[in-house]
């Protein structure tokens, strides 16, 4: 294998012109001290490593998808422009983008942050910077120093900043890319009078020569030292291709399987940019729906392959070619089955904060594909009866973490039992789904032996929402801003109040194991919530409905409802929390 090597300013004096980026490579990710310490490197005369290429012939440069690599870098940014290749030679890198992607940012271009704390919306909280040197940064203070950077190894004065940092008594500052003006050695020549014209009197010898040695080693790296080793690839076989920049890129920094999937169905998929299409669709579920979601890419391929009736396993083997083809014929109705369950259990109340498990919305993505339903949205009795049916199941399959773990197997049952059900009716199949599963070990509904576990998802535990909205019979939780109420005011629990009471030691301990237990719980409308605000709860109740106490599930017991009544108050309301669970959803559901 015959490697060439060329020198930096040659080879970023080509990037998006020559050199350019394959669909199969994953977005940029470096911060900004890994740019840092690559500069470093180079001063140091440190290696950085080869570079794998790959030369696209003039008639097959319009075969693929080809993207531009980012100039002036977002911190998040994952989305590159796509690049227009019409006469132009062509070179796909295949392994080094994160480095000759941190050469142009360096040299050419910016890297813009949100600095700690900063509202995320604002554009005013984003701050563009480029890369500047220390010129006077003394070599032996370099060897010796102890820094912050010292884990990475990083000696050299450069730091990324806003606009050019003001020069200390032993500091020049030098903005990096300046040094790609220096094209002849008497451009460099002149570069470097400026700057020793620009050191104060006070200046000694020794700085000036300092300078001079940190001025003549950049550009030396920059534009004299061949340091980018890199080898060309010149076969047009894209699976030979996909194979070298898989094995090229399994060190280091490793590609998720999505990366390495997307890959694979950028380069079969046909009249569909499939990197273009998962990207925007993973953002547009994520941002462009009611609730915010947090999917990620490796959820839809899984939920290609489980929408598409094949091997459910996420693993690279399962993406053959045959399989790419089915899974591109079911694509726009995929996507429209995945949007249609996301705002569904949205809808649930369901959203990033509480989805556990991703891979649980699949039986239900795969029964909205299967019966072209849509999100349920609609007024008719079926959609609320199978609305509820999905919303009791989902909930206890987050809460008893059926998903959990390997969950393959339990993913290809819940499908096959949901495929057999549709043979017979359209009704989601709620308990064939329950006692199917069961006989798996994988626990949905709640009985004696899980019960206990669910009166301990208290105040602040991620699925505590969840575990209450099953108490109740509305399915659109999504749809109005509703709180967690503490029915006994958490308030009236406080140890020193209670002390101040002289409440004894024992009841103050029993108080306060009970007062953010999910029997102590109730969900309200934010505007209820905040005019309970602290009042205790005897009082309160008087100002509600005939109704309020049955369909919260509280005893009708008034002795129960002082604070230092709280744990049998707790205890009685759990034996009807208890009593609700048991219940057959599909006997409510059919009410």
């Amino acid at each position: 294998m015959a490697y060439s090597s060329t020198t930096i300013a040659r080879v970023i004096s080509q990037i998006n012109r020559s050199y350019f980026l394959p669909a199969i490579q994953r977005p940029y990710v470096w911060q900004p001290e890994q740019i840092i310490a690559l500069f470093d490197s180079l001063m140091k005369g440190y290696p950085i490593s080869s570079f794998l290429f790959w030369e696209v012939a003039p008639d097959r440069r319009h075969d693929w998808d080809i993207y531009k690599f980012m100039e002036n870098f977002r911190h998040g940014d994952v989305h590159n422009e796509m690049a227009e290749t019409d006469g132009r030679d062509v070179i796909l890198v295949l392994d080094g983008q994160q480095r000759l992607t941190s050469f142009v940012i360096g040299l050419q271009g910016s890297y813009t942050i949100r600095p700690k704390y900063a509202r995320r919306g604002s554009p005013d909280n984003w701050v563009r910077q480029r890369l500047y040197i220390d010129l006077l940064k003394i070599k032996d203070d370099i060897e010796n120093a102890v820094v912050d950077e010292a884990e990475l190894g990083v000696t050299y004065g450069f730091k990324f900043a806003p606009h050019l940092p003001m020069n200390g008594p032993a500091q020049m500052w030098f903005k990096v890319g300046r040094i790609l003006d220096c094209t002849s050695d008497d451009a460099f020549d002149k570069l470097r009078n400026e700057l020793l014209d620009l050191l104060p009197d006070s200046s000694t010898r020794a700085q000036g020569r300092i300078l001079q040695d940190n001025l003549s080693r950049l550009y030396r790296v920059v534009w004299k030292d061949e340091v980018v080793s890199y080898f060309t690839e010149t076969d047009q076989s894209y699976d030979r291709v996909l194979d070298i920049f898989i094995r090229a890129n399994d060190g280091g920094t490793k590609l998720s399987k999505s990366d390495l999937l997307l890959s694979m169905i950028t380069s079969k998929w046909q009249g569909v940019s499939a990197r273009e299409e998962i990207y925007n669709f993973v953002e547009h579920l994520n941002s462009g729906l009611e609730g915010r979601n947090g999917v990620d890419k490796d959820l839809i391929m899984k939920a290609c392959l489980v929408l598409s009736d094949l091997d459910q396993t996420y693993k690279v083997g399962n993406f053959t070619s045959r399989n790419l083809s089915i899974i591109e014929g079911h694509w726009p109705r995929i996507k429209c089955s995945l949007e249609a369950t996301f705002r569904l259990v949205n809808r649930l109340g369901i959203d990033q904060e509480t989805l556990t498990s991703g891979n649980a919305i699949l039986p239900i993505a795969y029964y909205l594909f299967k019966t072209e339903q849509g999100d349920l949205s609609g007024s008719t009795s079926e959609n609320a009866k199978n609305t509820l049916l999905i919303q009791r199941w989902l909930i206890g399959s987050l809460l008893n973490g059926v998903f959990g773990g390997t969950s393959d197997a339990t993913l290809g049952a819940a499908r096959s039992i949901i495929k057999d059900n549709l043979r017979a009716n359209s009704d989601f199949p709620y308990r064939d789904l329950v006692d199917g599963l069961a006989l798996k070990g994988r626990l949905t509904e709640f009985n004696e032996s899980n019960m206990e576990s669910f009166f301990e998802i208290g105040y602040g535990k991620r699925v505590c929402f969840l575990a209450l909205s099953l108490l109740y019979d509305t399915t659109n939780w999504g749809l109005t801003s509703y709180h967690i109420d503490h029915i006994i005011p958490r308030s009236l629990a406080d140890r020193k109040a209670l002390m101040a009471a002289n409440v004894s030691e024992s009841l103050i301990q029993r108080i306060e194991n009970a007062v953010n237990r999910l029997g102590n719980l109730q969900l309200l409308q934010g505007y209820e919530n905040l005019e309970k605000n602290n009042r205790p709860f005897s009082e309160w109740i008087k100002t509600r409905d005939k109704d309020f106490l049955r369909r919260h599930l509280i005893p009708e017991r008034e002795d129960l409802y002082s604070v230092t009544e709280l744990a049998a108050f707790v205890a009685e309301r759990e034996k009807l929390i208890a009593q609700r669970l048991r219940q057959s959803v599909f006997a409510r559901a059919m009410v």
